[in-house]
C-alpha cells in the first residue's frame, strides 16, 4: 500500500464521516442500541477504550477493525462484565482472530451477549408485578477481516448483526465498522489510527408484542386487535481518532502514552489520554481518563471518568510464542459501583 494510497483512504474516512458526525448534544437520547457502546474485553477497557491507535487482537473487533490482523498465528479472548456494579447486569463476550494465507490477513469472529437477570412482569393491572419474570436479549455478532501490509499499514472492515428481542417482540439491523492502523518510528514507536463505528439501518421494534385488544364500539361488541407501530431509532454511530507513542525505558520495559478523540453523532465529543506500563509481554499496568467537551453535571454519560487496568502473562514453555494471559480492567462511573471486566486470553 503506497503513501498516496494511504493518505486518500485517510481522507475519504474523514469526509465520508463528516456529514453523519458534529458531537451535536441537542441529539443525545435520540439513538439506540447503546449496548454497541458497552466494551466487552478486559484489555482495551483499562484504557477506556481510547487505544484506537495500537489495539491489536480481538480487542480489535470492537474498537479499531485494522488491528485484528497484529497477531500472531491464532487468538482466543473469553470476557465477562459486571456492568454497574450493583444493577445485577452482565456482558458475556467470545472472541475469535486466526491469520489466513500469506498476506498478512485476519479473520476474526466476535460474539457479545448480555444478561440483565430476572426483571419481574409488570402490567397497568398488576403494577405492583404479577409473579412472572423476563429477560431481555441483547446479542451482537460481528464477523470481520483485516490485513497488515509491508509499510505497516493495517486496514479492516467489520460485519454486525444487532438484536434485541423479549418474548413477542425484538427489533434487530446490520451495521458496519471500518478502520486504519499506521505504524513508524525505529522500534515501532509510534502508532497513529481512525476508526469508523456502528454505521448501519435504523430499528424498529416489531412481533406480537405491540398487538392491543379493544372493544369495536358496536353493539355486538367484538373485540378488534389493533398493532401499535414502534418509532425507528438510529444505531450511536461514532468516529475514533488516536494516536500514542512508546518510549523505551529497559531493554524491556516500555511505557507508552496515548490520546484519543471521539465524535459521537448522537452525544457529546470526548477526548482522553492514558498510560500503558508494560514490561515485555508478562505485565502491563494502565490507567486512563476520559472526558466530554462542553461537560454539564449530571448530563454526561456513563463512559467518562478514570479506568485502570492490568494484564499479566505466561508462555506454556520458555520461549514458546503461545501464552496465556488474564486480563483485568475497573472504571469508575458517577451511579452504582462501577464497571468491572475480566478476561482469558489465548495466543498460539
Amino acid at each position: 500500500m503506497s503513501k498516496k494510497y494511504l493518505s486518500a483512504l485517510l481522507a475519504g474516512a474523514m469526509l465520508s464521516s463528516g456529514a453523519v458526525f458534529g458531537g451535536n448534544p441537542d441529539r443525545q437520547g435520540e439513538a439506540g442500541a447503546n449496548q454497541l457502546l458497552i466494551n466487552p474485553w478486559a484489555r482495551s477497557a483499562g484504557l477506556h477504550t481510547m487505544n484506537t491507535s495500537m489495539v491489536t487482537g480481538t480487542d480489535a473487533m470492537f474498537i479499531n477493525v485494522a488491528g485484528l490482523s497484529r497477531i500472531n498465528k491464532m487468538q482466543v479472548n473469553l470476557g465477562n462484565t459486571r456492568y454497574l456494579e450493583g444493577a445485577d447486569i452482565q456482558v458475556n463476550s467470545l472472541g475469535f482472530a486466526t491469520k489466513v494465507g500469506k498476506g498478512g490477513g485476519a479473520i476474526g469472529l466476535s460474539l457479545v451477549a448480555f444478561n440483565f437477570g430476572a426483571i419481574e412482569v409488570t402490567t397497568e393491572n398488576s403494577p405492583e408485578g404479577t409473579g412472572a419474570t423476563f429477560s431481555p436479549s441483547f446479542v451482537n455478532i460481528g464477523l470481520s477481516y483485516s490485513r497488515t501490509f509491508s509499510n505497516k499499514v493495517s486496514v479492516g472492515i467489520t460485519a454486525k448483526a444487532v438484536s434485541e428481542s423479549l418474548a413477542n417482540v425484538g427489533a434487530r439491523a446490520l451495521a458496519l465498522d471500518a478502520g486504519v492502523q499506521y505504524v513508524t518510528g525505529v522500534k515501532d514507536n509510534f502508532k497513529f489510527g481512525i476508526s469508523l463505528r456502528n454505521v448501519g439501518n435504523k430499528m424498529q421494534y416489531t412481533g406480537e408484542g405491540l398487538a392491543k385488544v379493544r372493544p369495536s364500539g358496536n353493539v355486538q361488541g367484538y373485540p378488534i386487535t389493533y398493532y401499535e407501530r414502534s418509532a425507528a431509532y438510529e444505531l450511536p454511530s461514532q468516529l475514533n481518532i488516536g494516536a500514542s507513542y512508546d518510549f523505551w525505558l529497559a531493554k524491556l520495559a516500555r511505557l507508552t502514552v496515548l490520546g484519543n478523540f471521539t465524535s459521537n453523532s448522537f452525544s457529546r465529543d470526548q477526548y482522553g489520554g492514558g498510560l500503558e506500563l508494560g514490561w515485555g509481554q508478562n505485565f502491563a499496568l494502565r490507567v486512563a481518563y476520559k472526558n466530554e467537551f462542553d461537560d454539564v453535571a449530571g448530563q454526561s454519560t456513563l463512559d467518562n471518568g478514570l479506568s485502570a487496568g492490568l494484564s499479566i502473562s505466561t508462555p506454556f514453555k520458555k520461549g514458546s510464542d503461545s501464552r496465556l494471559s488474564f486480563d483485568y480492567s475497573y472504571r469508575t462511573t458517577d451511579i452504582y459501583k462501577g464497571i468491572h471486566n475480566l478476561g482469558i486470553r489465548l495466543d498460539l
